[in-house]
Parts: C-alpha cells; structure tokens; sequence
C-alpha cells in the first residue's frame, strides 16, 4: 500500500546578515518612544550617560549571544532557547517562564508605537480631536488616537503573516526613513544653534537615592538598550547560520550604541527637561522640538519619517515576538497550536496571539510606562536566565559544537552582566511607584503573565503529550545524542 508523505512546514534560509541589521533598526525607535521620559525624569546627561551604560550591556551581551546562537542553529525562539537548553537540566520550567517573558518584552511594543504614533498624528494634524472621547472602558477612554493605534497593528500583523519577505521590504523602507529623523535630531541642533548646555543636567545624586533612581532606569532601559538581541531569534532563517547571525547582531548592537549615546546628547540640549514635560514626555514634544530645529512645513516631513520608524519597531516585534511563541512551542514548552506555520512559512497563529493581546493593552491600559513596566519583569529575566544558561552550557556541554566561540575572558564578563541585571531587576521591579510609572497592580499583572507559562507548560505536558511532568531534563553531550530518561515528580 502506498503511503502519503506530508513534509513539514519549515522557515526559510531566506536572509542575509543586511536584513537582521534592518530587522534590528527598530532599536533606534525604540529609544526615540522612551527618551521623553527619560530626561523629564534624569536631565541630559543623565540621559545620555545611562542610556549609555545601557546600550554597552546590550553591545557586550549580544557578543556572547553570538556563541550560543550559533551552537542551535535550527532552533527558532532566540535568547528563551538559550535560556531553555542551559537550565533544563536544572529546572524544566526556567524555559517556559523564560520565553513568556521575552515574549510579551517584544509584543507590548505594537502597543506602546501604536499609542505613541496616534498621539503624534493627533497632535500634530487633529489637536482638536484630542479630547474626543468614542466609548469608554473601565477608566480608559478610547479616541481617536486609540483608533489609530489598533489600526496600525492590524495593519502591521497582516504585512508578517503573508510571509518574511514582504515585512522585510516594510523594514528596508521605514529602515531608510528613519536615517531623516536621527540626521535631523542628532546632527540639527548643533549646527542650527539650538543645542545649549545649559539645557543638559544630571538630576541623579550620589547617594543611594540617586543610584535606586539609576537602576529603575537602567531596568526600564534594558527594554529598549538590548534589544538587539531579536537578530537571534532568525538564526534558522540566514543562509550562512555561522556569518550572517555573527554579522548581524554585532553590526547592530554597534550601531545602537552610537545611536544611544549621540540621540540623547542631542534631544537634550536642544530641549532641556522642563520643555519635555511642557510639551508631553511619551512623545508630542517631538512636534514642537521638529518645528524648532527645520521650521514647521519641513517638519512634517521629518514627522513622517519619524513615524515610518516607530513602524518599523511594530513591524520587528511582530516577527520576533511570533517566533519566541512559536520557538517554545516546537521545544515542547507551551501549546502546540502556537507551533504551527502558515503556508507562507512564519508562524501567523503565535502573531495572531500579539494582534490579540495588544488591541487589548491598547483599550485597556492608558499609560505607556505601565505597559512597559508590566512586560519589562519578564524581559529582564529572560536575559538574566540567557546570559546564566550561556555559563551553564559552557559548564555542561564544553565539547558540543560551538561554530562562533567567544574567549574564555567573556565568561567573567557574563557573571557580572548577569549580577547586574538581577540588580536591575530587584530595584526596578520592586520600585513601581518611584517614577511613577507603575502600581504593585502591574507588578503583579507582570508577575500573572509568567504565572500563566507555568500553567500552560503543565497542560502541554500531561493533556496533549500525555507524558508524565518533569522537574528536570537530562541533555546530551553532542547534537547526535540521545538524551537520558527525564527525571519525574
């Protein structure tokens, strides 16, 4: 008799190094969406030199990254993977929380860029709209910069779910346009006269007041700093896993860094805190600070190139958010309905699931900081657990193959990244009302959604599996190994 061979979907060796570098662009919006904030509460230079150290972390995190990439190149769901295959041995349940979290880091984004582009359009083209109020649910009052958001992440969701490449053009073209706003806020401000130091301050004293203020920054900034990271997550996808997954993150956490020290220097000192706070931190003083620095007609123009960036960052979270679930699902760690592509090979039900949920942050949450707030608990963790599972595959797996290996002087490198994150994690996840951009309900909100992985993990395992829950997993040696019988409850 014969038999039917249904070949399973994959995702396509369909990139080059270049387009995880403009995958990654979306780092630059992400710090254009949160610099308000950050020097209405820090001054210029505070600014300026936190989001420095910030970036450096990310710089010197996705050179590790690059080795623990390389070593599962067939795997999707990026820094969560590592995570996973360092702690299994451990613990089973490190990898799902892992992925939860570095999962709603990327997702919220859609949210929070569609939030702030309704506010720009509103308050640059409708300011009397501003107010209008079309229905309201629980506290939060839905307009039309609300509308717009939703808009923008239907819009983006349908671009990723009808395959890579069309997101990937969407990325080379908001890519490009986003070169006009950086040139124009970087580079503008000294050589029209609009930059003063005067305008630059350093609000964070000495003390340990000031150095709390320093970490909740600095664990708010991870969202935005290291954010590189998302070029792993397409490991599967470059022709060359070993070259091109290399190239990419480090080409682009070097330029981040660039971005992350000259942006701030320059926004800074042609404003000052007290025009940030004037204007509107979460980012409607960008239209006056545009008319200020190009005149108000050429401004415009520079808006929309702004928002074709704050796109392009909704546009790279949607992938990279989509692979996280749809990575975890194929290691066994969640449902197994997120682990399925579409016929245009990218996994459309686990974006669908981001298309879900941020309509829903959208019309239920009204601050940007609290949706950041609650998805940063998860996505600092999973790089604390990333960065220790790149020591423990080191301890546990020295002879597995390693096509990208760092020197041995990065693993001192990692403890301390590691140390400081957790610092990072503790201050700012136990300080929400510092800044006030957060209540213990978030926290706890924050502290559901890695909850609710757990929850999901034990369903994958005992009703669809039908296999009996594990604490932890014995892993092979080498890729060719059969793994030892789990260790059950």
């Amino acid at each position: 008799m014969a038999e039917a061979v249904i070949e399973e979907r994959q995702l396509l060796k369909s990139l080059r190094w270049y387009d995880g570098f403009v995958i990654a662009l979306c780092n630059p919006g992400f710090l254009i969406g949160s610099l308000g904030f950050s020097i209405g509460a820090l001054g210029g230079w505070g600014a300026m030199l936190l989001w420095g150290i910030s970036a450096t972390i990310g710089l010197l995190s996705n050179w590790i990254y690059a080795e623990t990439a390389a070593m599962f190149p067939h795997q999707s769901g990026g820094i969560s993977l590592y995570a996973h295959e360092g702690w299994r041995r451990y613990s089973s349940l490190v990898g799902p929380v892992a992925t939860f979290g570095y999962w709603i880091g990327w997702s919220v984004v859609l949210s929070i860029f569609g939030k702030l582009i309704g506010d720009l359009v509103v308050s640059k083209w409708f300011p009397g709209s501003a107010t209008d109020v079309y229905f309201t649910i629980g506290k939060n009052h839905v307009g039309l910069a609300d509308t717009i958001a939703i808009c923008l992440i239907a819009a983006v969701w349908l671009f990723n779910v009808v395959g890579v490449k069309p997101s990937l053009w969407l990325g080379y073209i908001t890519g490009a346009l986003l070169m006009v706003p950086l040139f124009v806020l970087i580079v503008i401000p000294f050589t029209s006269g609009q930059w003063h130091s005067s305008n630059m301050h350093l609000t964070i004293a000495g003390q340990w007041g000031g150095l709390r203020l320093a970490f909740v920054w600095l664990f708010l900034m991870a969202w935005s700093a290291y954010g590189i990271e998302l070029c792993a997550s397409f490991a599967p996808e470059y022709h060359d896993t070993k070259r091109d997954t290399a190239l990419a993150l480090r080409s682009a956490a070097t330029f981040s860094l660039l971005v992350f020290i000259l942006l701030p220097l320059g926004v800074g000192g042609a404003t000052g805190a007290p025009f940030v706070n004037k204007y509107g931190a979460e980012g409607q003083f960008y239209t006056q600070l545009l008319d200020n620095l190009v005149g108000s007609g050429f401004a415009s123009v520079v808006l929309v190139c702004l928002l074709a960036a704050l796109v392009l960052s909704m546009n790279s979270s949607t992938a990279d958010a989509g692979r996280a679930l749809y990575g975890i699902s194929r290691a066994d760690m969640t449902i197994k309905q997120l682990g399925v592509l579409n016929r245009f090979h990218v996994p459309a039900r686990a974006m669908t699931v981001d298309l879900v949920v941020n309509i829903g942050l959208v019309l239920l949450v009204s601050s940007n900081l609290a949706i950041l707030y609650i998805s940063n608990i998860g996505y600092v963790l999973a790089h604390i657990m990333a960065m220790t599972g790149f020591l423990l595959l080191r301890r546990d797996r020295p002879n597995w193959p390693r096509p990208i290996k760092v020197s041995n002087v990065w693993i001192p490198i990692a403890v301390i990244i590691a140390v400081l994150n957790t610092i990072f994690l503790i201050v700012g996840a136990g300080s929400p009302a510092l800044n006030g951009y957060g209540t213990w309900t978030d926290f706890w909100i924050g502290i559901g959604v890695l909850a609710i992985s757990i929850v999901l993990f034990i369903f994958r395992r005992l009703a669809q599996d039908r296999k009996p829950l594990t604490w932890r997993e014995e892993t092979p040696k080498m890729p060719d190994e059969t793994p030892a019988t789990p260790v059950p409850v």
